[in-house]
């Protein structure tokens, strides 16, 4: 133990010295692994990009090639992978050889020593990095978002077209698809005896409602996790309605749309959208980014009070393929105690309505409900979920339904439950398996494209 401490401690003064130089050279000891998967990320500035490299990958070469402004980001990144690396349990086995410079993107480029590029971190040049990677023939896995204003969502666009051309993979990493309680939802959904027919909706009363509640103070591999500085400054990072509302489009779409493209241009209508600021103190942004203070970028936004108001919540209604859905995002600064980010999520069908919710009463951890639609047989209803619970028994051993008042309450066994962490892998491995193919399924890009049209619409539809 003591042992990979001081190994531990030695790695970090290591990294301290390598990436306080203002311009660091890559040594060139080592190339690209032949017949591996060689992975570059750039500027990493999100704690997700390093969650990419929680475990290691059999086809992955372990020696990650990192270009980066110098600064607190970049230093983040690589301590968190050297913690990966000193665990007592599992621990990986990366090699980083790191590039700290200016001119760090046009390095990359000139580089070219991987074909994959991980992108995680300041939103506001996602794109500029996307399309600089694809125009060098890089493959690319990118964080959420992908693009966070309408003029970025027209240059991803030309991306996604250079990077069929070129039969590279431009791929963004949704992770919940992952989460049991959403693939459960989706095939309790698709199971027309217990749902029926997805009802149309209205912008009034919609069809489809997903809400997101996070917190800008949490814990994170069971440590407090730093915000960036930049994090709180929305032209950086983003507003609310272009950020963690892509998860829940892209959830409408994957559950209700299974394998079908949309078309952006003729199958969404968007209805109304709004946004409103989480109003955050100088005390909270010290707490949360270890910065004393607010940067000179973030102060002529401060009111009277010295408060920032931080525009990360919103909420949308568009109808999509004829279904009318409903997103919203909330950001509040910490959740209450023994509380965690949420997400509440409803599908209503002919025969019955499929939700779930993870608040107070469920212990914020998310559960699924199955109701009779209003209107709808309750005892056609039971049998039906009795019969879908029998039939998933192979995918979700122990699964079960216990009656709730007017519903049912369907019980998923813990050791069917993988944290979000976890789920980074499985995107990792997903990508991977199309990566010789040079192609991704048709409907994937076309819910991208979809989903980015989306957020970035209603936007703009919200400022005015």
């Amino acid at each position: 133990m003591k042992r990979a401490c001081l190994l531990f401690m030695l790695g970090l003064c290591l990294l301290t010295i390598l990436s306080c130089a203002e311009k660091e050279k890559m040594e060139a000891t080592s190339e690209p692994s032949k017949g591996k998967v060689n992975l570059i990320t750039l500027d990493p500035g999100h704690y997700h990009a390093a969650l990419v490299q929680k475990s290691m990958y059999e086809q992955v070469n372990p020696t990650v090639y990192v270009y980066a402004p110098n600064g607190p980001d970049v230093r983040n990144h690589t301590g968190q992978i050297l913690r990966f690396n000193s665990r007592p349990e599992n621990p990986t086995h990366w090699l980083q050889e790191i590039y700290t410079g200016d001119d760090f993107l046009e390095k990359m480029v000139a580089e070219k020593r991987g074909d994959i590029v991980v992108l995680s971190g300041k939103n506001r040049r996602k794109t500029e990095y996307i399309k600089a990677s694809i125009e060098a023939g890089l493959n690319v896995f990118c964080d959420k978002p992908m693009c966070i204003s309408p003029e970025g969502f027209e240059v991803l666009k030309q991306a996604f077209d250079e990077a069929r051309r070129k039969n590279l993979l431009l791929y963004d990493i949704m992770t919940e698809r992952y989460n049991v309680t959403c693939i459960l939802q989706k095939l309790l959904v698709l199971d027309k005896d217990l749902f029926g027919d997805i009802e149309a909706g209205t912008p009034e009363n919609p069809a489809v409602v997903k809400e997101s509640v996070h917190h800008f103070f949490k814990y994170v591999a069971g440590a407090p996790l730093k915000r960036p500085a930049w994090y709180f400054d929305t032209t950086q990072q983003g507003e609310g309605l272009v950020d963690v509302t892509t998860h829940l489009i892209d959830l409408m779409m994957w559950t209700c749309f299974p394998g079908q493209a949309i078309d952006y241009r003729k199958d969404i209508v968007i209805n109304k959208a709004r946004r409103s600021p989480t109003m955050l103190t100088k005390e909270q942004y010290q707490k949360v980014t270890g910065v004393p203070d607010f940067p000179e970028y973030l102060k002529d936004d401060l009111n009277d009070e010295g408060v920032l108001p931080c525009y990360a919540n919103g909420e949308a209604t568009f109808t999509m393929k004829g279904i009318c859905m409903k997103l919203s995002v909330t950001w509040d600064f910490q959740a209450p105690e023994g509380g965690a980010d949420t997400h509440t999520s409803l599908f209503r069908g002919s025969k019955a309505h499929v939700i779930i919710r993870q608040g107070k009463e469920q212990n914020y951890r998310p559960q699924v409900y199955v109701e009779p639609a209003p209107g709808g047989n309750a005892d056609e209803v039971a049998v039906a979920l009795k019969n879908a619970v029998e039939s998933l028994q192979s995918q979700f051993p122990g699964l079960s339904a216990n009656k709730e008042g007017d519903g049912w309450h369907v019980v998923i066994p813990d050791s069917c439950h993988v944290g979000h962490e976890a789920h980074f892998r499985n995107v990792m491995e997903y990508y991977l398996g199309y990566l010789p193919k040079g192609r991704l399924p048709d409907w994937e890009v076309s819910f991208m494209i979809a989903k980015y049209y989306i957020t970035t619409q209603a936007l703009k539809m919200a400022r005015q």
